[in-house]
């Protein structure tokens, strides 16, 4: 940070509750660690039960103020946290290298993310309104649109500033209160350095709360409160399935916004530009070790230039830097923490037995794993088929247009995706062909505009996040009738 920038936040290691900072009452604590160099960056006094009680109930009594504020009073507090993000954009940067392990190209990807969903999202107290419909002589007909209440949020730890701020921002812009659980890896940017940045910003004690805890012992208790009116969840399938049934089918039924895994293809068509298809892979791939809900989790190529293409990926992908993610001379960082790298060795092993072909590999130093790229891998192979987490691209041969088509439809998910030609109608066609939420054409599998939906089809999720679509999640439909002389009844 330099000389012009605020002091830096303190006591980031408690729970956010009430407009309170303080330690969780279950009696369990945990370290929060580098997944680089393990070094301690706090110690949390984890959330109980309780603490979740006091943070809805908390959220639940500001929300009825702060809805009936004027929309510019909402407006301009959401935009000064854009400020703050701005004033505190090194310290906010340095989090998120030694929390997430985030190199120093994603830690500033992320932080403009951020920055701009908070942006856009100030805008939206000005947008929300009805309109009156059409109906017979002597009443009125009309909808309000109006906040839900209280909003529970539950982020990951891939990108956990912005995939917390992605729900925060556009929920209390809506008028809602919020309570946000960050995942127990990223506790401080996914969640508490998110309560400071608002909190500074203005927002009303008690409105926004972070409870930092076991999912053993509040995960099921966050999400079944009879409190939120919806449940936000960003994370993987096998959870997000968890989370769905819990939120649908218990005492309590209330609204629920999943997005969960997916299994990204990369079609690159015969008339492909290669090397500009080649660095899209290795880049889509490798960004952020591969952590990344949307990064390209398969190649596939059609067989007129395959071996060129696997020539030009293996020279790229052999001159990706790995290391501390603190040196901006880094390309891929550490795994989040030793169990998500050693499932990654061993999707690795898993691809040799089945006979991939490995054309650049590298060493495996702490939770840092070096880029791995594998050749002529079966489309029906574990590596293929599932989601890998990491840095490990597999490039898998297409007959023909027809037979792409086909690889990159058979799987659960449905994501992102992405497809290069150098002919933009036919790349257009094949794009609006693929199965997803998003389909990119020349460009890689990650992205994500705040003014664009944001979301995936079959077992990748439910609901869109950003722009409109995130407003309309956000708020109910209240239907009016105004009836100017009484009807008259039949008896």
């Amino acid at each position: 940070m330099n000389a012009a920038s605020p002091t830096p936040y303190e006591g980031l290691n408690q729970q956010y509750i009430a407009g309170e900072w303080r330690p969780g009452s279950s009696g369990r604590e945990v370290a929060d660690l580098n997944p680089f160099d393990a070094t301690e960056l706090g110690v949390f006094k984890l959330a109980s039960r309780a603490d979740v009680d006091a943070a809805y109930k908390a959220a639940q009594a500001a929300q009825v103020a702060w809805a009936a504020r004027p929309p510019a009073e909402r407006e301009a507090i959401i935009r000064r946290a854009v400020a703050v993000f701005d004033a505190r954009a090194d310290e906010i940067r340095d989090w998120l290298g030694r929390e997430s392990g985030s190199t120093v190209i994603k830690s500033h990807i992320e932080h403009g993310a951020a920055r701009t969903i908070t942006e856009y999202s100030a805008a939206f107290p000005g947008k929300i309104s009805g309109q009156i419909l059409p109906c017979e002589p002597g009443m009125e007909s009309r909808y309000y649109r109006e906040a839900l209440g209280v909003i529970g949020i539950i982020s990951p730890w891939n990108f956990p500033l912005h995939l917390s701020v992605r729900s925060v921002a556009p929920a209390l812009a809506c008028g809602n209160g919020v309570v946000l659980k960050p995942a127990s890896d990223t506790p401080i940017t996914g969640g508490t350095l998110v309560a400071k940045i608002f909190e500074e910003a203005g927002v009303p004690a008690g409105l926004l709360n972070v409870v930092v805890g076991s999912g053993s012992e509040i995960g099921d208790y966050f999400v079944e409160h009879e409190i939120p009116a919806f449940i936000s969840f960003t994370g993987s399938t096998e959870v997000g399935r968890r989370v769905g049934e819990l939120a649908t089918g218990g005492k309590y039924i209330k609204r629920v916004a999943l997005e969960l895994g997916g299994n990204a293809p990369l079609v690159v068509l015969d008339d492909a530009d290669i090397e500009a298809a080649a660095g899209a892979a290795v880049f889509g791939r490798f960004l952020h070790q591969g952590q990344i809900c949307m990064s390209t989790n398969r190649a596939i190529v059609d067989a007129k230039i395959y071996d060129k293409f696997v020539e030009a990926v293996a020279a790229r992908a052999a001159k990706v830097s790995f290391g501390d993610p603190l040196n901006p001379a880094t390309n891929v960082g550490p795994a989040i923490n030793k169990g998500q790298m050693e499932g990654v060795c061993a999707k690795i092993e898993q691809a040799k037995k089945d006979g991939a072909r490995l054309i650049v590999s590298g060493p495996v130093e702490g939770n840092v794993v070096a880029p791995h790229v594998f050749a002529d891998v079966d489309p029906n192979s574990a590596l293929a088929r599932e989601e890998t987490f990491g840095p490990v691209l597999p490039i898998i041969k297409a007959r023909d247009e027809e037979h792409a088509l086909f690889l990159a439809n058979d799987t659960e998910f449905g994501l992102s995706s992405a497809v290069y030609s150098q002919d933009i109608d036919r790349a257009t066609n094949f794009a609006r062909k693929i199965v997803a939420g998003m389909t990119h054409v020349n460009s890689i599998t990650v992205g994500d505009h705040a003014n664009a939906p944001f979301g995936g089809e079959k077992n990748s999720g439910l609901g869109r996040f950003n722009g409109e679509w995130i407003m309309e999640e956000f708020t109910r439909t209240h239907w009016v009738t105004i009836h100017k002389t009484g009807p008259n009844f039949p008896f």
